[in-house]
């Protein structure tokens, strides 16, 4: 009777653990199945959606706001009176600075004031006025033709046309649209090596060609903002998004920047590195404008 009653106990027991044994096993299954049901509802994660060419466009025309409102008093960085002035100046520009010009040019049109005095300049003496700005020999023999065209093929006056500008010895569009843009009021896109950088980093184009470039940002823009975005990119470039080490914890439109992060992004450290009226020094003219907050550049030879 005992035996019988401890059978019938062992088989309870035995019963009651393999049921609670499977009902751990069906609550285990029960919750995998969830939690794969759960896995397989969440959407993957996606990659970061190209932008639209709309959306650039909206966004190259808000940095074009914001730097109007950082740089009010953007101007041509040269000194010049009249168009042929500035002609003259932009040519020597080339593999220097506009300070290095601007020092260099009040000799310059002092000896040779009219496009016919250059034109019959003595070339080792011009070499000797325009050797600071490096090239010498090259841009004096630019300077030379250019003058020598102006006086025997427009009556010793620049044109205002861009086709009869380019025909010009050392007179290449970036030239053309400086002299049309700022003695002519005719609205053009200056694309030097400070304006190709800036408008790569901030993804308006990839296009390394400066003619490709114009044209890009050309349709980005009205025409009538042409020559100011020139100044306002080209400044924004000397005084903080340089070349080597762009100060982007100083920069102002970083918000927009789809290349923040490629220089210094600590605002004190980015801060050293602002140069010109930004950082505190003088700026590039000698003669700057009168809304100009920045301090006039020494002549040449001086401090």
């Amino acid at each position: 009777m005992k035996a019988a009653k401890a059978a019938t106990t062992a088989t309870k027991a035995k019963a009651g653990t393999e049921s609670k044994a499977a009902a751990t096993t069906a609550k285990a299954a029960a919750t995998t199945a969830k939690g794969a049901t759960k896995a397989k509802a969440a959407p993957p994660r996606k990659a970061p959606k190209a932008e639209s060419h709309l959306a650039m466009v909206r966004r190259a025309r808000r940095i074009n706001r914001e730097l109007a409102e950082i740089y009010p008093y953007a101007h041509p960085e040269l000194d010049f009176r009249n168009p042929f002035e500035l002609l003259v100046a932009t040519v020597l520009s080339a593999q220097t600075t506009d300070l290095r010009v601007n020092q260099t040019t009040p000799a310059l049109f002092a000896a040779y004031p009219t496009p016919e005095d250059m034109a019959a300049a003595v070339p080792e003496e011009m070499e000797e006025i325009i050797r600071p700005t490096g090239f010498f020999r090259a841009k004096t023999k630019s300077l030379l033709g250019l003058s020598a065209a102006l006086r025997d093929e427009f009556g010793g006056e620049v044109p205002g046309r861009l086709e009869d500008l380019v025909k010009l010895p050392g007179v290449g569009r970036k030239t053309a649209n400086v002299v049309l843009g700022n003695a002519f009021g005719v609205p053009g896109i200056t694309v030097d090596t400070h304006f190709g950088r800036l408008v790569r980093r901030w993804k308006w184009t990839d296009e390394g060609d400066p003619v490709k470039v114009e044209a890009v940002v050309a349709g980005i823009f009205p025409k009538s903002e042409w020559t100011m975005l020139s100044h306002r990119v080209v400044f924004h470039g000397r005084r903080i998004c340089h070349a080597r080490k762009p100060a982007c914890g100083a920069c102002p439109i970083a918000p927009l920047c789809p290349s923040y992060g490629e220089g210094e992004t600590d605002p004190e450290k980015a801060g050293k590195l602002l140069k010109y009226e930004m950082g505190g020094y003088p700026g590039q003219r000698l003669s700057p404008p009168a809304d100009y907050p920045g301090k006039p550049a020494p002549a040449l030879g001086a401090g």
